[in-house]
């Protein structure tokens, strides 16, 4: 249990704190406007706590705080180090989906539309997130006939442009064949800004602009474009229709809905622009931590606007004000640039639109309380049923499991996969490209990349708390390793040879029957087909083996596609990019003189010459063509 630090040592002045466990894991995170008066709150009777700080303060060995100048500081602070470290007593926002984006790439010189999901790239506008994919495709066709921009793969474009001709597409008036350039670019560049201009809901100038031309194409007697400006115009209405007007005077808010019980939380939140909704967005919060609704409508404003994602709204609509409104309203105000307001809706449109936002949270939890609640206890059963059938001193929370993979000795790589309550943790995956091993051996292969993992770890546990990389600084409570005896009796070694045989348990999982062997055991451990322990034990081991293979695949492909620009200094993945793009292609390269090379701007000298040099080192000497004779058997006539 964590002891209370000297008063005299905790300052007054705003931060955020962070407890940690035995091992140097960070384990709760938070902030406080005074750090004294925050952390004292902590260590006064453990039976007044609630329950789940007890625990915490129970589990913690250690404290530590960083000062910051202000509580704005200490709140942006206290997220970021949520984010990076995850602490197990914090709550955790999770996405039970990737919602799609329609994004605009603005950095290319022909900017792109296209469905994006996942980490937001620089140089990218997004609008939604949508609910499903298919909703921005139908979008994005009732726009192309008025925006007509290009929606091909730069491969696609490229190869267009280099055949001096557009796609289908063009020729259907759903893009303007910037490929084949019968646009110029600052004409291209103006429909891309009116596309986004009407994907904010400046709709109206667009509709204006659109009149005002087809009028002029009429004046001129250009009858057959007016005619395409008239469709185009009934084209952006019927998209406008589509987008429903839900906050009167054209305001952008986003609504915040909450539904919880004492474990978890739905949250649903309807992003509204220029007075129409523009996309929404569903999460679940674990609530590890003891909440007061306050707090968890600050922990929700918290994670919706780290990162946001269309920015921040002039004002933010909740079921309940934050714990310190003032703090959160000024934090976002330093976000936009100008005043934020959060508020609790009372009347009129927008306390109709919030109530509808809650009902969507409200039926979004109760599905999700009965897709979870099986799996929860499965998990639990399963975790249980392990520890039973092994003989372990607990329940496994952090299994490890390794898989080699290669083929005929070649691009040997091993796995390691790790699953913690139950469930994949992707962060803490590692894979290994084993270096001493010339042949084709699975034993030595695993020792290897069992002997350098348990190193780092043994490495990693000797260092200060503070320095510890994070990379394997936790042991597993159960090494699962895929095979049978031979993989198993390698594990052992390894462990006794590291002095961590009393410390972590080990098994291998024999594919052909299913079967678990332990050591000190000459029978195999045979757990129930029906079991849920086995199917915990056979998805570990087959991401695992998903995860090797993988590797395996991508070094192969890497190492039979090397290019003759890998390896020069100075050449990178984005330059070799550039280079091949400007001079069209690989073999334009090759081909390419000195001088050109140099005249690259970008292209530092010393850089081009390395070019120059290493393509032409490889390049074979061309053997003059010999004329060769025909002979009567091959051209089945005589030679003349």
């Amino acid at each position: 249990m964590v002891q209370r630090p000297p008063t005299g040592t905790i300052p007054e002045t705003p931060g955020s704190y962070q407890f940690k466990d035995a091992e140097g894991r960070v384990i709760y995170v938070g902030k406080a406007k005074s750090l004294r008066q925050r952390l004292a709150n902590y260590f006064g009777d453990p039976r007044l706590l609630p329950q789940r700080t007890r625990q915490m303060v129970e589990t913690a060995e250690s404290v530590e705080w960083i000062e910051v100048r202000n509580e704005v500081e200490a709140l942006m602070l206290e997220y970021s180090l949520i984010k990076q470290y995850q602490p197990r007593f914090n709550i955790r926002l999770r996405d039970d989906k990737s919602y799609p984006f329609l994004a605009i790439t603005m950095e290319d010189q022909w900017p792109r539309a296209r469905v994006m999901r996942g980490a937001r790239q620089k140089g990218t506008r997004y609008f939604g997130p949508y609910g499903h994919a298919y909703a921005i495709r139908e979008t994005l066709d009732l726009l192309l006939r008025t925006f007509p921009i290009r929606t091909c793969s730069d491969n696609k474009f490229d190869r267009h442009a280099k055949l001096g001709r557009p796609c289908l597409l063009f020729h259907i008036e759903k893009c303007v064949g910037p490929c084949s350039e019968p646009i110029e670019r600052p004409e291209y560049m103006q429909l891309v800004v009116d596309l986004i201009d009407f994907l904010d809901g400046e709709t109206e100038p667009v509709l204006t602009r659109l009149e005002e031309d087809m009028r002029a194409a009429a004046g001129e007697l250009d009858f057959e474009r007016a005619a395409r400006l008239r469709d185009r115009m009934a084209t952006v209405r019927k998209a406008v229709e589509k987008q429903q007007m839900v906050v009167e005077g054209g305001e952008d808010v986003d609504v915040v809905g909450i539904a919880d019980d004492d474990l978890e939380a739905s949250v649903q939140v309807f992003f509204v622009r220029k007075g129409r909704m523009v996309g929404r967005k569903g999460f679940v919060v674990d609530k590890v931590e003891d909440l007061t609704a306050p707090e968890l409508v600050a922990r929700v404003l918290e994670g919706m606007y780290y990162e946001p994602t269309l920015g921040v709204p002039k004002q933010v609509l909740v079921p309940c004000d934050p714990d310190d409104p003032g703090l959160y309203e000024a934090w976002l105000s330093e976000l936009r640039g100008s005043k934020v307001t959060v508020r609790v809706p009372q009347r009129g449109d927008k306390r109709s639109l919030h109530e509808t936002v809650t009902r969507n949270a409200k039926e979004e939890f109760t599905r999700h309380r009965l897709k979870r609640a099986s799996d929860h206890n499965s998990r639990s059963r399963a975790l249980n049923e392990l520890q039973d059938a092994l003989h372990l001193p607990e329940a496994p929370l952090r299994i490890e499991c390794y898989d080699m993979s290669h083929i005929q000795g070649t691009d040997y790589v091993g796995s390691m996969v790790v699953m913690e309550d139950g469930l994949p943790k992707k962060s803490e995956y590692r894979r290994f490209k084993v270096k001493d091993v010339p042949g084709n051996d699975d034993y030595a292969a695993m020792r290897e990349v069992l002997t350098r993992r348990l190193n780092a770890y043994l490495i990693e546990r000797e260092q200060p708390r503070g320095e510890r990389p994070g990379r394997f600084q936790y042991p597993p409570q159960l090494l699962l390793v895929d095979g049978g005896k031979g993989q198993l009796g390698v594990a052992v070694e390894v462990l006794q040879e590291l002095g961590l045989d009393d410390e972590i348990p080990v098994a291998s999982l024999a594919k052909q029957f299913e079967e678990v062997y332990v050591p000190g055991r000459s029978e195999p451990i045979r757990i129930p087909r029906q079991s849920e322990a086995l199917y915990l034990l056979q998805r570990i081991r087959d991401e695992a083996h998903r995860f090797a293979i993988t590797y395996h695949r991508q070094l192969r492909g890497k190492r039979m596609t090397v290019s003759v620009l890998d390896g020069i200094a100075g050449l990178g993945p984005t330059r070799q990019k550039r280079l091949r793009k400007e001079l069209g292609g690989i073999a334009a390269v090759k081909q390419a003189s000195l001088e050109q090379l140099q005249a690259l701007s970008w292209l530092p000298n010393p850089v081009a010459q390395a070019v120059y040099e290493k393509i032409h080192s490889q390049a074979p000497a061309r053997r003059p063509r010999q004329p060769v004779p025909f002979t009567d058997d091959e051209t089945g006539a005589n030679p003349t």
